[in-house]
């Protein structure tokens, strides 16, 4: 072992150096900080206790750290709600009002008269605020409820089913859940569900092995009838749904978090729920498939696909479950592939409904066209188009969540770089939007930020679409630039309203988003474009991103800042050891950085589609060609870098943020801090939301203090 060399006037925390280098496929493979894997080894304890207080005393000396805090506070603090859900005339939705640190789950009881009450409150269960409600859904006839929550971030829920009216526990807990889909049979006695196998039988591999169950209230979890996933691959994820007549069920299961789907249908009104006779839809094609079934259909009536096969910006085709045997070559195309647009969402409303539309299914359709949303109402009987919705601005939309069978109607979320979210409702009957009546009010949009689309070319010509959002709209002057980016899993970086983007902006800054590939900006080629073997297309884009903010005058060299999570934190942690001297700040959070051995932590094993392994001689040849820890090089003058993680994490376990901190102070000649925050009691995602505008504030606070920018000001008018 070496000592870790300071090659700055900054004291890092000693960090032993191995001489550890591996021959995988005949490349020579070096791992100095391996030991840093072990977050339980009395020597990482130690020093990660050190980055935190190191990390402690540089935050205290980061000027306006309190201002970032009240003005990321100030933006989070609007009401929110989800899209309701319809059961036995009860509703069911999410509401957050300004200042709760969590989201509670509300009910409404039937009738015109009938008031919201508070169904399920985590805070009230665990004033910490580490517990959260992770998935919930009603039974058919809305007197049961089935809820997931989970502790410390960790993901990996306990669901228990509880009786509305009275809120008492009836069923449960069930654990080994992880936000799995829930379809009740009518009745409310029993419900297919998604759970893992009992880990003994699997050591080392408790994330995965999940299968379908059937539960029956009142019966042990480990009596549950095994339904489907015997003898898939480990990495396997499953969903399930029941229509509301109890009559189909449909499973759709997906290779780790891959874009292919196998779907199966199965008629329960054909033998009993504990062995569906479950038929493929759609299996074993590249393809991406979700299935619509409504109440009331019968074999010779049609259901309707949501497919990109054959079509990589989506489409929707119908099949009769009588047809099911005959594949893709009996499905008839009912809303054809656009070349301007992809589709993302569809929500399938049908019913002896009154007045325009009555008998007939409609589809309501959102399409993201270039990035930006679209909704469309869609007669299913031969695709017509016939309304497109009037939506608030230039934003982006959320799922449907249908009305009672037969309303035609149905809701979604609305938002954009100024509009919080917003609850709106359609009726497909007309094209009409209103806002939904139980959402919260209109919140005024946020002022002191302006919105502007641009396209620039990528390294190979390659044009790629980017929001820049600043104070004039125009880049008038060089300011300090904050730039993100995800490009992955084909994850569309629509617009949406972000505290940390407003208060950057109004601060004086430019904040930029790049639809880089990876993404599914462009459908599913875009995706390709930049997964596997052309990742590094995604990192090109980036880099062409950032020089077309300088070119064009947005900012100036010494004042452009990068910062991603998760997937975009490989991003930037690419983007950092790629071109180390374009960026004055990178913040790196929950990220992805050893590529090499990703796939032994964490959910990496169901990354393999998207990445690639390093069991295969060239994907290893790829992964190690960008991976960010094994690209740092000593003898390098490494900008600031705050790379943040968190101990209940297991989706990206911290060891990547551990091992890239130890390289990088190892390596850095520059003077500029590299830095290690790591939050104790929450995960990936979700957190309490005193927890999230904490992490928010001195994110910003660090970039602002490396690129120049002057806080915001307080509310006493100071900006120390």
């Amino acid at each position: 072992m070496t000592s870790a060399a300071r090659p700055t006037s900054r004291r890092y925390p000693h960090a032993d150096r191995q001489d550890l280098v591996e021959e995988l496929h005949g490349l020579p493979v070096s791992d100095p900080y391996r030991w840093l894997e072990d977050a339980h080894a009395p020597a990482t304890r130690r020093w990660s206790d050190e980055q935190q207080a190191l990390y402690e005393a540089e935050r205290a000396r980061w000027p306006g750290l309190r201002c970032w805090e009240e003005q990321v506070a100030a933006l989070t603090a609007v009401d929110r709600a989800s899209p309701p859900r319809s059961r036995g005339g009860r509703l069911f939705w999410l509401r957050q009002d300004a200042g709760q640190e969590h989201p509670v789950l509300m009910v409404r009881e039937p009738g015109p008269g009938g008031a919201g009450r508070v169904l399920l409150d985590p805070h009230a269960l665990d004033p910490s605020g580490r517990t959260v409600l992770d998935a919930w859904q009603p039974s058919l006839e809305g007197d049961l409820l089935a809820c997931q929550l989970s502790r410390n971030g960790t993901e990996n829920s306990e669901l228990r089913v509880i009786d509305v009216a009275t809120g008492r526990t009836v069923d449960g807990p069930v654990d080994r859940v992880r936000k799995s889909s829930v379809g009740w049979l009518p009745g409310g006695r029993a419900f297919y569900y998604v759970r893992r196998l009992d880990p003994r039988l699997n050591p080392g591999e408790e994330h995965y092995h999940r299968r379908v169950w059937l539960h029956r209230l009142g019966t042990a979890p480990d009596a549950d009838a095994l339904v489907f996933g015997e003898g898939r691959e480990k990495t396997q994820f499953y969903s399930v749904t029941v229509t509301a007549d109890g009559r189909w069920l449909a499973i759709r299961a997906t290779p780790g978090t891959g874009r292919r789907s196998d779907v199966y249908l199965a008629d329960l009104t054909a033998g009993p729920p504990e062995r569906p006779l479950l038929r493929p839809v759609q299996e074993g094609l590249p393809a991406a498939t979700r299935l619509h079934v409504v109440p009331g259909t019968g074999p010779q009536d049609p259901l309707w696909l949501r497919t990109d096969h054959g079509a990589p910006r989506g489409r929707v085709v119908a099949v009769r479950p009588a047809d099911l045997h005959l594949g893709p070559r009996a499905w008839r195309e009912v809303i054809p592939e656009r070349p301007d647009a992809t589709l993302t969402h569809l929500t399938v409303l049908s019913g002896p409904g009154p007045g325009r539309g009555a008998g007939r299914s409609l589809a309501v359709a959102a399409w993201s066209c270039r990035t930006v949303a679209e909704v469309t109402v869609h007669d299913l009987a031969d695709g017509t188009r016939l309304a497109t919705a009037a939506l608030p601005g230039t934003g982006a939309v959320g799922d449907f969540s249908p009305g009672p069978y037969g309303s035609y109607e149905a809701c979604f979320t609305y938002t954009d770089f100024v509009t919080p979210p917003q609850v709106l409702r359609i009726d497909a009957r007309t094209g009409r939007v209103t806002r939904w009546d139980h959402g919260p009010g209109p919140a005024p949009k946020a002022g002191g930020a302006h919105t502007r689309q641009i396209t620039f070319p990528s390294r190979d010509g390659t044009a790629v679409g980017m929001f820049v959002i600043s104070p004039t709209g125009r880049p008038d002057v060089p300011r300090p630039l904050l730039l993100t980016g995800y490009g992955g899993f084909g994850q569309i970086m629509s617009p949406r309203y972000r505290a940390q983007v407003l208060a950057w902006v109004r601060a004086g800054g430019v904040f930029a988003w790049a639809g880089l590939r990876g993404g599914g900006e462009e459908g599913e080629r875009w995706h390709l474009a930049g997964s596997g073997e052309h990742k590094q297309n995604t990192f090109d884009d980036f880099a062409a991103a950032a020089d077309h903010l300088l070119a064009s005058g947005w900012s100036e060299p010494g004042r452009i800042a990068v910062m991603g999570t998760s997937n975009g934190g490989l991003l930037v942690g690419a983007a950092l050891t790629q071109r180390p001297g374009k960026y004055a700040a990178v913040v790196c959070r929950a990220p992805l950085l050893d590529m090499v051995r990703y796939e032994r932590s964490g959910l990496g094993p169901s990354w393999v589609p998207e990445y690639g392994s390093a069991r295969d001689p060239g994907q290893l040849r790829t992964l190690l060609g960008y991976s960010p820890y094994h690209r740092v090089t000593p003898g390098t003058a490494y900008p600031a870098v705050l790379l943040t993680a968190s101990d209940g994490d297991t989706r990206t376990d911290p060891l990547h943020a551990r091992k890239m901190c130890a390289a990088l102070q190892h390596a850095t000649t520059g003077p500029a801090p590299v830095l290690l925050r790591l939050e104790h009691g929450v995960g990936h995602g979700a957190r309490s939301v005193s927890r999230a505008i904490a992490l928010e504030a001195e994110c910003l606070a660090f970039v602002a203090h490396q690129v120049g920018l002057p806080a915001p000001q307080g509310r006493d008018g100071d900006t120390p």
